[in-house]
């Protein structure tokens, strides 16, 4: 019966349509019995046989490499093959879920990058003075592709070339001839274009000037103005003037900033017209909305060719009142006639009108149609320095809502009468107290329009002020030659031959810059220069101070890396600590952080300072990071006792639990633009602190 049992389990399987397993057969012969046998014998189509499970078990297939499709489905249905995929599909619907949530976290968590206008410095170039290309002695476009590699040595990312329409150059090119076209003494409109490739192409930006208020008296517009030619003909303020006693009355009593009346008679039309500026100089009618589309067809013009920003200055003159009312002198019983000069008069009529920030705000409208590619934003600063009244000038960051510019440049620093601890302090805490919520700082030293740092202070004061420059919040901004410490040629040495036109007043502090010790400091390889170089070129330039460890220079570069590297002097909480007649102390820090970094900067005498007195919890040590004086780098100093040499600098660095700006002490004393906190489990940064 074993043995019946035994034949009869593979031919059911036959059957079946199985696999038969061999491994029943006992020889070949007898399988090739079996098979004729079956051919002749009509067999059972089913049996019923006992049969042991466990052998039956035996038999059945397993899965194998490369098996057929059939075959694999018959175990893709088994409980123990169907579990495991289903356990394994949810799990990566899970695992893709989370990873979703955390980016959307992490995204949502995070704070604003820095725009590239925030996070470098800016190199202020005026483009005559920077470098030669061509040996007629003004420097030009060229020149300064030349030097762009100089610039990143900086660790500067972003310049800003100064005015170069074509022009007559009067006003030093600030009146426009031609806004779509390049002075030729600067170069072409070609040599401009391989300019932006050059500096694109090394991953910098670059902004340029665009002055609307007014143009050149050769200007197209103007010329067809005076002929009263079709829309031209109210593209500029005309007024008629009175004759009395054979000499020409103005409208008003408005005096021109360069001083004498703002109204001058021309022939070809017979009218007055308005200028705020030179007499070369007319003024815009902004009140006309065809000058309006002009500016904003010039604006798409220079961000089409790839300009990253633009700096309109002098925008507070852009509207005057129509009344045409006199101005209200400053000294009441001065006489009217004896009024000459533009600090004589309350400008109320001819600054910052009803309506201004309705153009400057479509001004930004027009950029914003450029910066809707990622990571081409086009920035937009304001130019205007309205000294007395800071209100005024925070106007032109705009409101929470309607955004101006991204920062009107500020002149605090500049505008100081002295200097000293307490004067810097008023001259920092007076822009970021009046600061909006949430707006960006910025920071310069020096300007084409302002005496050098070491001719309007002192050369003691180069490295401090280069110091405060760059490690206070915001963009810190640096006129060509701060960094190495230029003075301003001697005021005898400059002549009306020398530029032919323009106000030699503002002419010292725009000499060539020095490159090197050769003849004309390697501005230029011409005979002469269109300025005189300064007399201390051989000991004052970029190649001797490169190849020096303590030289203005080198500090300069290692505040810039500094200010790039360490996040608390990048987007961190500045507060400020104390100042006093010689002294002005603040310190940098992060949420999350406990590396603090603090300035103790000497704009007097030789002090000592003691700031545990300061500050509570104070570690009583701390290590100098950098210092004006090289040598001390790397000290360790007891912060009881800190002491401090005229004009000396000290970057100090400590660890601390308690960050000034959680202390009682310090409310309202610390200031913080784009807020962020610092994770260290996770060595990111995030909002929500």
């Amino acid at each position: 019966r074993a043995e019946v049992e035994a034949r009869s389990l593979p031919m059911e399987l036959s059957e079946k349509g199985g696999v038969q397993n061999n491994g029943f057969v006992q020889n070949e012969d007898f399988e090739d019995k079996e098979t004729a046998t079956s051919s002749q014998e009509e067999m059972p189509k089913t049996c019923s046989v006992d049969v042991d499970p466990v052998a039956v078990e035996e038999t059945m297939l397993k899965p194998y490499a490369g098996m057929p499709k059939e075959v694999l489905l018959q175990f893709s249905s088994q409980a123990r093959y169907r579990v495991t995929r289903e356990i394994l599909f949810w799990l990566v619907i899970a695992g893709a879920i989370v990873l979703v949530c955390a980016t959307i976290a992490i995204i949502a968590l995070s704070p604003k990058c820095l725009d590239w206008w925030q996070a470098s410095p800016i190199y202020q170039i005026y483009p005559r003075s920077f470098r030669d290309s061509n040996i007629d002695g003004n420097g030009d476009l060229k020149g300064i592709q030349e030097k762009l590699d100089y610039i990143t040595y900086l660790n500067i990312k972003t310049i800003w070339i100064t005015s170069f329409f074509k022009s007559p150059l009067k006003d030093l090119g600030y009146g426009a001839e031609d806004f779509y076209d390049i002075d030729p003494i600067f170069g072409s409109m070609t040599d401009f274009e391989n300019l932006i490739a050059s500096i694109h192409d090394k991953g910098l930006k670059v902004i340029m000037d665009l002055i609307p208020n007014h143009t050149s008296d050769k200007h197209r517009w103007f010329q067809l103005s005076r002929n009263r030619t079709g829309k031209y003909t109210d593209y500029y303020i005309w007024q008629d003037c009175r004759r009395a006693a054979g000499s020409l009355v103005p409208p008003n009593n408005w005096v021109s900033v360069f001083g004498n009346s703002s109204w001058e008679f021309d022939d070809v039309r017979e009218q007055c017209y308005f200028h705020q500026f030179g007499k070369e100089q007319p003024d815009l009618n902004f009140r006309n909305a065809a000058v309006q589309q002009e500016i904003h067809d010039i604006i798409k013009f220079w961000l089409g060719k790839g300009v990253d920003g633009l700096s309109f200055g002098t925008v507070k003159f852009l509207l005057e009142a129509t009344h045409l009312r006199d101005e209200p002198p400053v000294n009441k019983s001065q006489n009217g006639e004896s009024i000459t000069a533009y600090s004589q008069l309350y400008h109320d009529y001819t600054t910052t009108q009803v309506g201004l920030h309705d153009i400057v705000r479509s001004f930004r409208h027009t950029m914003n149609e450029f910066s809707r590619e990622p990571g081409r934003y086009r920035f937009m600063g304001s130019d205007d320095d309205e000294k007395e009244d800071i209100e005024a000038t925070m106007m032109y960051y705009g409101t929470p809502f309607i955004q101006e510019a991204d920062f009107p440049f500020n002149f605090n620093l500049i505008n100081m009468k002295n200097l000293s601890g307490n004067s810097i302090s008023e001259a920092v805490n007076s822009w970021m107290q009046n600061m909006p919520a949430g707006k960006w700082p910025n920071w310069a030293v020096g300007s084409p329009n302002a005496a050098r740092i070491s001719t309007r202070i002192g050369k003691e004061y180069i490295n401090v002020m280069n110091m405060l420059l760059l490690t206070l919040p915001g963009t810190p901004i640096t006129y060509y030659g701060e960094e190495i410490g230029m003075e301003n040629i001697a005021s005898e040495n400059v002549s009306e031959e020398h530029v032919n036109s323009g106000p030699v007043a503002t002419l010292p502090e725009k000499s060539p810059m020095q490159w090197d010790g050769k003849v004309n400091a390697g501005f230029t390889e011409g005979n002469s220069s269109w300025l005189p170089v300064n007399s201390d070129y051989q000991s004052v330039n970029v190649e001797i101070q490169s190849t020096s460890s303590n030289s203005s220079l080198a500090l300069y570069r290692a505040l810039t890396l500094l200010r790039n590297e360490e996040l608390p002097m990048n987007r961190g909480w500045m507060c400020h600590i104390w100042n006093d007649s010689n002294v002005f102390v603040y310190v940098r820090e992060l949420d999350g952080l406990d590396r603090v970094f603090m300035m103790v900067l000497n704009f007097g005498q030789e002090a000592t300072t003691d700031l545990q007195a300061r500050v509570p919890n104070l570690p009583s040590e701390a290590v100098i990071r950098l210092s004006t004086h090289f040598s001390n780098a790397g000290k360790v100093v007891n912060t009881k006792l800190i002491k401090t040499e005229m004009g000396e600098g000290l970057v100090l660095e400590y660890t601390t639990a308690k960050p000034v700006h959680t202390m009682e002490a310090f409310q309202g004393k610390c200031f913080v633009a784009e807020k962020a906190c610092y994770s260290k489990a996770l060595n990111l940064l995030y909002v929500n602190c």
